[in-house]
């Protein structure tokens, strides 16, 4: 069994002794510190109501009334959204005028792992130094439930899926009449959760007249592992070549990553779901972007080619949010497909991502392999380095900051070195002696021999 507290949630694997995993003791006692948290925290909104909503895991219902119940026993009200996407549940937040929110879901992790991800009043996850105050409560047990008069509220909110829908379908560079002209053939894989209860509907609104679905009956046990990569989508792939689809989509089970699959079968790259729809959105709006550091040198080329100005962030939604918000980009995310579009909210969304794209494709007027045959080719490699306990790793990655200091370096977030025509970026984890090594080149041989070269040099440097 697994339990990871982090600043950004509490997630694990079902079950388990009290400290081993994540069982109805863990949830009731994170729930209670993130209620003291945010009860306590200056608000504009709802000071006692807070949004709860759930992907399909066979865990959802039996967290979700663990989650509702410990919120109304410390005398909040809870807008129970049931079923619903990561970015749904976002909006929900705000149009609520709720004081915060929680996400039941373990993003694209095995149907074993259920999380909470808590969101503040503006519909966003925690900060680091919010987070770490709720694992501060949670690890003291600094809270105290309410008296029997006290107590909070269920009230059961079902309608937030047609308003997401909606509020995608008002996005001023989103051309409905434009898919509709096009006629396309789209299919969809939504991995057996909330994908599929709001996927068909979205692209129904959106105007598409064929669809071919795969795998959107909610019912949690995953037909395949659930991160969107693409040794875990032959099966769509192949479903584009028979049915003669013009695009594909693949969602993770709380909706907030998106991968493409071109018409060939073949994918369009997860690095390449944010370079093609910011490339669309500044084509019609002068702006600036963000990504984080171990994102595609892709999007700065799009970026720079539209005379904007690119930005990186250290890697995390929380951390690109804040970067977005400072030097006011108007489209940014990440490079495992999460869009983060401002004019709709500050959040990964594959909604507004699939209304934007298929605008797009349908304006363009090109099949989706050409499309993606227009943007700069970059291919990257992903590695990592163990290392004993005993070996000071911010000490390596200090040494080999020194070493390439006569290159483009940028250390808010491990290291990055940028070479003129590739980069390597070297991230240490958190809990255990490991060195993740991402690297990008124009070619698969070159980035992997980056990456390779790297670890060579770790390894001389911890002798």
């Amino acid at each position: 069994m697994t339990l990871i507290k982090s600043i950004s949630g509490i997630r694990g694997t079902i079950g388990g002794a009290p400290d081993e995993g994540l069982n109805p003791l863990a949830i009731v006692k994170f729930t209670a510190a993130y209620a003291t948290f945010i009860k306590t925290a200056k608000t504009t909104g709802s000071y006692n109501r807070v949004v709860v909503g759930r992907d399909a895991r066979i865990s959802g219902e039996m967290v979700r009334n663990l989650v509702a119940g410990t919120l109304t026993g410390m005398g909040l009200d809870v807008v129970d959204i049931g079923l619903a996407t990561t970015p749904t549940t976002e909006l929900a937040v705000v149009m609520e005028k709720a004081c915060g929110g929680i996400i039941i879901t373990a993003s694209h992790n095995p149907k074993q792992w259920n999380a909470l991800k808590l969101l503040n009043e503006q519909g966003e996850f925690l900060n680091a130094d919010e987070g770490a105050e709720v694992l501060r409560i949670a690890e003291n047990e600094e809270f105290s439930f309410s008296e029997v008069t006290s107590l909070g509220k269920i009230i059961p909110d079902h309608r937030y899926k047609e308003r997401h829908i909606e509020q995608v379908l008002a996005l001023e560079l989103v051309d409905t009449d434009a898919i509709r002209a096009a006629n396309f053939r789209v299919a969809i894989d939504c991995v057996n959760s909330v994908g599929g209860i709001v996927l068909p509907d979205l692209l129904y609104a959106l105007g598409v007249k064929e669809l071919f679905k795969l795998h959107c009956n909610p019912h949690g046990n995953f037909s395949h592992n659930p991160e969107p990569l693409p040794e875990h989508l032959t099966e769509i792939s192949e479903l584009m070549r028979q049915a003669k689809a013009d695009v594909g989509f693949v969602v993770d089970p709380d909706v907030d990553r998106l991968a493409i699959i071109c018409e060939n079968g073949e994918m369009f790259g997860e690095e390449y779901t944010l370079v093609a729809i910011s490339d669309y959105i500044l084509s019609q709006t002068a702006g600036n972007t963000v990504s984080n550091l171990s994102s595609s040198r892709a999007l700065r080329d799009v970026t720079l080619k539209h005379g904007g100005k690119y930005f990186a962030a250290a890697v995390g939604e929380v951390n690109v949010v804040a970067k977005m918000k400072e030097c006011g980009a108007i489209i940014g995310g990440e490079g495992n497909g999460g869009i983060i579009y401002p004019a709709s909210h500050y959040g990964r969304d594959a909604l507004v991502g699939i209304a934007l794209f298929l605008t797009y494709l349908a304006k363009k007027k090109l099949k989706t392999s050409e499309l993606r045959a227009t943007f700069p080719q970059y291919f990257m490699a992903k590695k990592r380095i163990e290392l004993t306990p005993s070996i000071d790793v911010d000490g390596v990655l200090t040494k080999v900051k020194a070493k390439f200091a006569g290159n483009e370096i940028t250390d808010i977030d491990g290291v990055k070195i940028d070479f003129p025509d590739k980069w390597v970026h070297l991230r240490k984890s958190n809990t255990e002696p490991i060195i993740r090594i991402y690297s990008e080149a124009h070619s698969k041989q070159e980035a992997e021999t980056l990456g390779n070269e790297m670890i060579d040099i770790i390894r001389e440097f911890c002798r």
